[in-house]
């Protein structure tokens, strides 16, 4: 076979995989009814709080006015003077909101701070039965009034809902590439399998529980050596014949992604976390996960680099249809989801080929950075901060 005719392969076998996946991504969206928004109303929203992202005051507040009748509990770290200063000025500015503010000491090495936190605030409510629903929300993500409707409808039938991840960038590069990577994946990750396989994980940014049920399983206590929270949940609620439901409606999370470096560093946990998440599999869906998943990015890197290396008009023009067949179709997938088109092109391609370095990066580096704090990873039990 000539260089061209692979490049043709690779570049069909690439688009197939695409429009496979984002027919199966329609069509589960579809299925999914569109409810009026819920304003939050028997609803407890915890959120575990730490300081440093400039825009934390502000995703606070869009959610304290989205969902005025929700209970916000407000976790925050004894030693986080600033998280502390915003969340107080915050309920001092919307007195009309239910907000309680906790603060919390640093948990035993090897526990996951994370739910450390939310287990402080489940076992705070367990006498209260006023809000039936504990919906966990990270502090840089949005919560709109539709997709928590979504929630709670589906919460009548599950013990377990999740929402999808819809990234807003703050224009910068390092921010821009992070929110391509998840707004052109998220999608294509969470729904194409939903026909065939049930969820095998959570998104960690923002899922509801039924409150009885949560505390049927003893709350968050089992979880607390597990360094990936949301599998851990996940994992939780399975283990009890429980089901859990994804939903195609969006949250918004909008992280600062400070430079290069801390680009680097969110995506190596991610790609452990996935990493992590795979190693649990039966090799049938391990190897299911890497054709959908795994496979498109290094076709297209493998595309990209055959063009240079056999640098012809034929090759050129395939590689740019290629490329704008892949455009096309993403944006045309993210109106169907979000409600427009998030997809920046030049970006959008150099997420893409990057994917398998940061892959590769996870594979070989067992060190992660998060938020302020260093940890070394063993596996998703074990794990030990580093100083």
């Amino acid at each position: 076979m000539t260089p061209f005719s692979w490049m043709v392969g690779l570049a069909l076998l690439y688009l197939l995989l695409l429009a496979q996946k984002s027919s199966l991504a329609r069509h589960v969206a579809r299925g999914e009814a569109r409810l009026p928004p819920s304003d939050g109303a028997g609803v407890a929203i915890a959120q575990p709080i730490l300081s440093g992202d400039p825009r934390l005051a502000e995703v606070l507040g869009d959610n304290l006015r989205e969902l005025p009748a929700a209970r916000f509990l407000w976790l925050v770290d004894l030693d986080d003077a600033e998280a502390q200063r915003i969340c107080n000025d915050l309920a001092v500015r919307h007195p009309e909101t239910e907000i309680e503010i906790s603060l919390h000491a640093q948990p035993p090495d090897g526990k996951n701070p994370k739910l450390w936190k939310l287990e402080a605030a489940r076992a705070a409510l367990a006498a209260d039965t006023a809000e039936p629903i504990f919906l966990v929300l990270d502090d840089d993500t949005r919560m709109p009034g539709p997709t928590l409707a979504a929630l709670l409808q589906a919460l009548e039938t599950h013990p377990l809902a999740t929402s999808l991840p819809g990234y807003l960038d703050d224009g910068r590069f390092p921010s821009r590439l992070l929110a391509q990577f998840v707004d052109n994946n998220a999608a294509l990750t969470y729904l194409p399998l939903l026909p065939f396989l049930p969820p095998l994980t959570i998104n960690g940014m923002a899922y509801a529980l039924r409150r009885e049920k949560l505390d049927e399983m003893g709350g968050f206590a089992g979880m607390l050596r597990a360094l990936t929270d949301d599998l851990a949940v996940a994992e939780a609620v399975l283990s009890k014949g429980g089901t859990i439901f994804q939903s195609a409606r969006p949250h918004w999370v909008e992280t600062t992604v400070r430079d290069g470096k801390h680009y680097r560093q969110l995506m190596h946990r991610w790609f452990l976390f996935a990493l992590l998440l795979l190693r649990k599999q039966p090799i049938q869906i391990r190897s299911t996960i890497g054709l959908l998943h795994a496979l498109p990015p290094l076709l297209l890197l493998a595309l990209v680099i055959a063009s240079a290396i056999h640098p012809s008009p034929a090759g050129l023009a395939l590689l740019i249809a290629t490329l704008a067949l892949r455009g096309l179709g993403l944006a045309s997938l993210q109106r169907a989801i979000y409600g427009r088109s998030l997809e920046a092109p030049a970006t959008s391609i150099l997420s893409e080929l990057l994917q398998p370095f940061h892959l590769l990066h996870a594979v070989f580096r067992r060190r992660i950075v998060w938020r302020t704090r260093r940890y070394k990873v063993q596996d998703d039990r074990h794990f030990t901060a580093i100083e």
